[in-house]
């Protein structure tokens, strides 16, 4: 199969998510969507889809209710930048270190790039004197990226 993501859209041509060519294949088969633009080219009986509409409307509350999920890359896309120099955010750093029995919790979680997270290392930000930039608490809504 090949590494080629198509884009899903609602039926009111919204975005939803993107999903690989096999899995496109099979709503096309199970006839749940439609193809709106093509790669070019044929992936077996079917022309290759680019991108698809699904037949029926999907509510996607759903979508909203993952900001109760604290997760790594929950925490890069709230905070999109390092919380302690303002650059590129590599990973997530623990305000309160593992080591010392922090959490991975909204509050207790920020981005933050390679070269402060190892400075920071298993000190609270504190004592690093590293002051953080943002105020780290749980999102008040999610809004999903479609890439």
């Amino acid at each position: 199969m090949s590494d080629a993501h198509v884009l899903v859209l609602n039926a009111s041509y919204e975005p939803l998510q993107r999903v690989s060519l096999r899995h496109a294949i099979k709503m096309l088969v199970r006839q749940v969507a439609v193809i709106e633009e093509e790669a070019g080219g044929t992936y077996g009986p079917f022309p290759r889809p680019k991108v698809l509409r699904l037949v029926r409307y999907v509510v996607t509350r759903w979508m909203y209710r993952r900001s109760e999920l604290c997760t790594k890359s929950a925490i890069k896309a709230r905070d999109k930048a390092c919380a302690y120099c303002g650059g590129h955010a590599d990973t997530v750093d623990h305000v309160i270190p593992r080591s010392r029995g922090g959490m991975l919790t909204w509050d207790n979680a920020v981005a933050a790039c390679l070269r402060c997270n190892h400075r920071k290392a298993d000190r609270t930000p504190l004592e690093a004197g590293m002051p953080l930039l943002i105020v780290p608490r749980r999102p008040t809504f999610f809004t999903p990226e479609v890439a």
